[in-house]
């Protein structure tokens, strides 16, 4: 049962909805919109420019960019992952001219990392693309539909925030 279809039997089965029905209200919207997130995201990592990286090459990439230049530690902290997987993404990125790699200006037993030129224009031509297709999709949608998308933003990003 989808979540609108739960709301409207909820709505004509009781005005007032109990704390029962209420957690079930959120187990549907939780399962359609994790549904419907995967999908997007599917769709979005389909229309990915063949990068011939993994998608965890990426995300590194992104988040070495966004963050700026940091350690591998940090950088490993950031994605999520062990310290020795972050090595090894970052030697691999390291070999095709993605990352580069300097001594940290106060501690000799460390290394920076920063995202080069090559990899932040490739970054940037692919987040272009896939934006492009997703321009094109909002286009198709009413204005309502547009606002609707727009006002939800904030309550995505309060769900993902840690």
């Amino acid at each position: 049962m989808s979540y609108a279809n739960d709301m409207t039997s909820s709505a004509v089965a009781s005005p007032a909805p109990t704390k029962r029905s209420a957690a079930a209200s959120s187990g549907a919207l939780a399962s359609d919109l994790r549904i419907a997130v995967m999908r997007l995201a599917r769709r979005l990592r389909a229309e990915r420019a063949d990068l011939d990286l993994t998608i965890t090459q990426v995300a590194t990439l992104a988040s070495l960019e966004r963050h700026g230049p940091t350690t591998p530690g940090a950088l490993a902290g950031i994605e999520r992952v062990q310290p020795p997987s972050m090595t090894r993404i970052l030697a691999g990125l390291e070999s095709r001219g993605l990352v580069l790699r300097t001594p940290h200006e106060s501690d000799g037993r460390q290394v920076v990392v920063e995202v080069t030129q090559e990899a932040r224009e490739m970054l940037r031509a692919d987040r272009r693309r896939r934006e492009a297709w997703l321009a094109q999709r909002l286009a198709t949608l009413s204005a309502d539909d547009r606002r609707a998308l727009r006002d939800v933003l904030p309550i995505l990003d309060q769900l993902v925030a840690h």
